[in-house]
């Protein structure tokens, strides 16, 4: 269990406030830190890496004491059994993959790990290559498996996925979860894709103006029903089929796919990786492209 208890000044997207949170995570749960630009998500994860100080605060991991500003007591970045990827993925781009995944290992650890971590996500090939002779998926897997080469227990991820195609996204939604679940992790990720949500997240999550507006599973926070009876999912197109005879789009919400015949208008508007709002209610479903 890590239980964070944090309360910081910060300049937000709608001026200076305060970020005001207090939650536990269980462990070996992935949760997805949501919300909208500026609205404190990064600062949370910098906070909880020991990057940023809060005013006042108290996070424990188990037993451990990471910050507690009362007692003065705040842990080093390198003390709190962590691995973070940042948004610029932070590769040195004078080492080769094999260098940077060594430069983080921790003491005399056996270097044969960084041999399993390359072998798990299929790098192994590039041990030697510098990091701009990789695609941009092949650098986020790096930057990954090296923050797992000091065997952290809790991963921050802050938005490994921003720069990838919708192809990309859903090859590393797989290693990510994966790897999660190898090392026994617990997991932070800040996303704004509902399809990151509902693939990988337990928990979701929703940070508005500093403050938690919204916290559960992802088909309890995103779903919803009005008076009307309808129903509406929010979800992710991530296929459209042309059997020759009707076109069907496929739509990840939660964990399960809907498939729903469209129009050829509409197979033409629609794509993959698009995010969209599926409504349902005493007539067929309609879907609605969000943004």
């Amino acid at each position: 269990m890590i239980h964070i208890s944090i309360k910081k000044k910060l300049t937000m997207a709608e001026g200076d406030g305060w970020l005001s949170i207090d939650t536990s995570v269980e462990k070996g749960q992935l949760w997805a830190i949501s919300g909208k630009s500026g609205a404190g998500k990064t600062s949370f994860l910098r906070i909880v890496a020991g990057l940023l100080k809060p005013e006042t605060g108290r996070i424990l991991s188990g037993n451990e004491v990471w910050l507690d500003t009362t007692r003065k007591i705040s842990l080093p970045v390198q003390k709190r059994k962590i691995g973070f990827v940042f948004q610029d993925l932070a590769l040195f781009p004078h080492m080769t993959v094999f260098q940077n995944l060594r430069y983080a290992l921790k003491g005399k650890q056996n270097q044969d790990v960084i041999h399993d971590l390359l072998k798990m996500v299929d790098l192994e090939r590039f041990a030697d290559s510098k990091p701009d002779r990789l695609s941009v998926g092949q650098r986020q897997r790096v930057a990954i498996i090296r923050a797992l080469a000091g065997r952290p227990e809790l991963l921050l991820l802050d938005e490994p996925f921003s720069a990838l195609d919708a192809e990309m996204r859903r090859h590393l939604r797989e290693d990510i979860l994966r790897l999660h679940q190898t090392f026994g992790l617990t997991t932070l990720l800040v996303t704004h894709d509902l399809g990151d949500m509902y693939t990988l997240a337990d928990r979701v999550l929703v940070i508005d103006k500093g403050l938690v507006v919204k916290s559960g599973p992802p088909k309890e926070v995103f779903e919803t029903d009005d008076s009307s009876g309808m129903v509406r999912l929010q979800g992710e197109i991530i296929q459209i089929r042309d059997n020759g005879v009707v076109f069907i789009a496929e739509v990840l919400t939660g964990d399960t796919v809907i498939k729903l015949l469209i129009s050829e208008g509409e197979k033409n508007c629609l794509r993959p990786g698009m995010k969209v709002l599926v409504c349902s209610g005493s007539f067929e479903p309609v879907i609605k492209v969000l943004g």
